[in-house]
């Protein structure tokens, strides 16, 4: 192809992207599937990686990163970020409404809008198109993270109407289905969960790699306009013009004509649990741009705002000592053991404290009273120290050496956790990697269990997974409660077990960063473990959602000593350590392209269900959308789902359906 065909058609292909995309984030319909999509946006990059000169700044292979940012340079916002006061009380709102009428002498309305739990971002257009990002910072100046917001699919990279040159502010975040989502893979992995939404969006937005930032699926919602000479004269005009451009708005907002109205807007949000993303209040603005630049600006905030902040439950308790967790990974988690209390409807026990930087920003002692709250949180955390109460005691130090194999503990660059770098000689991570092997979405050795690994690795019978495979029946009866039939139940389970298709084994054997939807992704591109183990980091980063970090973790892996013996004993086990030559033949063919949600019980697991899909070609989602194509329906499918799907025209199948779609039936 020559440069003119391939402009020509880069424009065609671009157009037909933006096209879908705006389709499926803006207005969630779908009108082509994954498959077709994903074969659009494959051309696109092809073609453009064959004519560089030809892509432009906001094509729409952008969305999918690969740009490496060593550091991000420091941008001057044209108009300052200024942060909002705040306040916890409808008493204080109605002082607040006081300022206002006092400050304008002139009847004025108010616009409501939810105050989301997220990152502060502003965003740049010229002739249109998205030219740069910026955190907030310190309000002046913050960093250009643009390459990472442009893997946000929702935030228009051009935008079509008369406005060319303007500004928009938004709020990044993590849905809590994407964060959920995120943490699950953190424990397939083995490491440290994720504290909240709003701090791993943050972190997400100033990750070096952003392919890695795509892969955490953030999203944004926006909410002012600004620029000169805008063709709006309230806050309200001004986001409906952003709605107008394609630009991702919340529908949960309501001018109110006056004080008693917001405080309506204020009550009715309060049980705001069912919401798909963490909000903490709501933003009262006055409505009138006119008004606004009247009430004018305080040195921190401006006067024709402000937040209201529902209040998140706490309690205070006794912090009576500080322990520490060891993962399989070697990650060390500092938890609280805390006098037990009643928070948000269950009793506390003990409470994440995360990392060492955690808690030095606290200032810990022994024996404090501390703040816990729940709030978006995986597990109760501490929030803060009630300095009135405390005694002398303890000050709070990070242990130097792991508390159970007793090396001395490492802190990798730019990242909080500290590590046991013992993999072969530390108890926790032995037996967590052999936990993690036996699991059901691993190896699916259900005959085994952790009680019994327990017993096998105190015993000195099992230090690796390889050593499952030399068990033999009179090891297994040395094991407190199992007889004879149990251990037969046990070898019968772990010979099985090699029969587990090759993604399972990538699976299981534990690379950092590897999980299951990863190890699948990497297991369809190298079809063998041989192949994966003589990879670079470039020809890994090839495959689909690995980013730098998942490639550098690969490569360290298959490079320890150990590890190579590891394989070879899997090997010679009878593991599959390839992608078999019927499952390859089986992958892309009968419901390839095709997108799947499964709710209810069947005639075999959950788990079982979605590999048959995914062996077939089929991909799997996590929720009914207008971009599925088939929701298979088990028995006592709730209700809600079922809804939704009539709702979007999704068709409904049952598993006999889904059997004749696999037989082209």
């Amino acid at each position: 192809m020559i440069q003119t065909e391939a402009k020509l058609r880069i424009a065609e292909l671009c157009e037909k992207i933006n096209y879908h995309n705006y389709l499926y984030y803006q207005k969630h319909k779908s009108e082509i599937s994954d498959f077709e999509f994903d074969n659009l946006l494959s051309e696109l990059i092809e073609l453009e990686k064959k004519f560089p000169a030809l892509q432009a700044p906001d094509s729409p292979s952008q969305r999918v990163g690969g740009t490496i940012t060593k550091e991000f340079a420091s941008a001057t916002h044209r108009y300052p970020m200024l942060s909002l006061g705040n306040t916890y009380s409808i008493e204080e709102l109605a002082e607040f409404d006081d300022r206002v009428r006092r400050g304008l002498e002139e009847p004025y309305s108010y616009f409501c809008e939810l105050k989301f739990d997220g990152v502060s971002i502003s965003l740049i257009y010229e002739n249109s198109v998205l030219v740069r990002a910026v955190t907030r910072g310190d309000g002046v100046k913050g960093d250009d993270v643009t390459a990472n917001i442009k893997t946000i699919r929702t935030i228009p990279l051009r935008v079509s109407g008369n406005l060319t040159h303007f500004e928009v502010r938004g709020e990044v975040f993590l849905s809590r289905q994407a964060f959920q989502q995120l943490n699950k893979e953190q424990e397939d992995i083995g490491e440290e969960l994720y504290a909240n939404a709003r701090n791993t969006a943050s972190g997400s937005l100033k990750l070096q790699d952003s392919a890695e930032a795509a892969r955490r699926r953030l999203d944004c919602y926006c909410y002012y306009l600004l620029g000169e000479n805008l063709p709006v004269g309230t806050h309200e005009e001004g986001i409906k013009k952003l709605e107008e451009m394609g630009f991702p708005v919340f529908p949960a907002y309501k001018a109110c004509s006056d004080v008693k109205e917001v405080n309506d807007f204020i009550a009715h949000w309060e049980n705001r649990a069912a919401l798909p993303l963490d909000t903490d209040g709501v933003v009262i603005k006055v409505n009138s741009l006119a008004q606004q630049e009247r009430l004018g600006f305080t040195a921190k905030s401006p006067r024709w705002a402000i937040a209201y902040k529902y209040k998140a439950e706490s309690a205070c308790t006794l912090l009576k000592s500080i322990i520490y967790q060891v993962g399989r990974t070697g990650a060390i988690t500092p938890v609280a053991e805390l006098e037990p209390v009643l928070l948000a409807g269950s009793t506390v026990k003990r409470a994440s404290l995360h990392n060492a930087n955690e808690i030095k920003r606290l200032g810990l002692h022994i024996g404090d009273y501390v703040f816990v709250e729940k709030g978006g949180e995986i597990i109760p955390k501490v929030t803060g120290v009630d300095l009135s109460k405390r005694k002398k005691g303890e000050e709070a130090e990070y242990i130097s050496h792991c508390p159970e194999c007793g090396s001395s503990l490492i802190r990798r660059e730019d990242e909080a956790a500290h590590y046991c770098p013992n993999p072969l000689g530390c108890p926790p991570q032995i037996k967590g990697r052999i936990e993690h092997f036996i699991q059901r979405q691993a190896m699916d050795i259900d005959s085994l269990g952790e009680q019994t690994i327990r017993q096998l690795f105190d015993l000195g019978l099992v230090k690796t997974p390889a050593d499952l495979y030399d068990l033999k029946k009179e090891d297994l009866l040395r094991l407190d409660k199992v007889k004879e039939k149990s251990a037969q139940n046990i070898l019968e389970g772990i010979a099985a077990s090699k029969q587990t298709p090759f993604e399972a084994v990538l699976f299981a054997i534990g690379i950092r960063y590897v999980g299951k939807t990863v190890a699948e992704k990497l297991a369809l591109h190298f079809k063998s473990l041989q192949a994966l183990s003589k990879a670079s980091s470039e020809e890994l980063m090839n495959t689909p959602d690995v980013g730098e970090s998942i490639a550098k973790s690969v490569v360290e892996f298959f490079r320890q000593p150990h590890v190579s013996k590891e394989m070879e004993r899997l090997e010679k086990a009878g593991l599959q350590l390839a992608v078999a030559e019927k499952e390859a033949t089986m992958l892309g063919s009968s419901l390839q392209g095709k997108t799947f949600v499964t709710s209810g019980t069947f005639e075999m697991s959950r788990e079982e269900l979605q590999s048959l899909i995914l062996a077939h070609g089929g991909k799997i989602l996590s929720g009914v959308s207008g971009k599925l194509n088939y929701l298979v329906a088990g028995d006592n499918m709730g209700p809600s789902k079922k809804e939704k799907a009539e709702k979007l025209g999704v068709k409904i199948i049952s598993m006999e359906e889904l059997k004749r779609l696999i037989n082209n039936d």
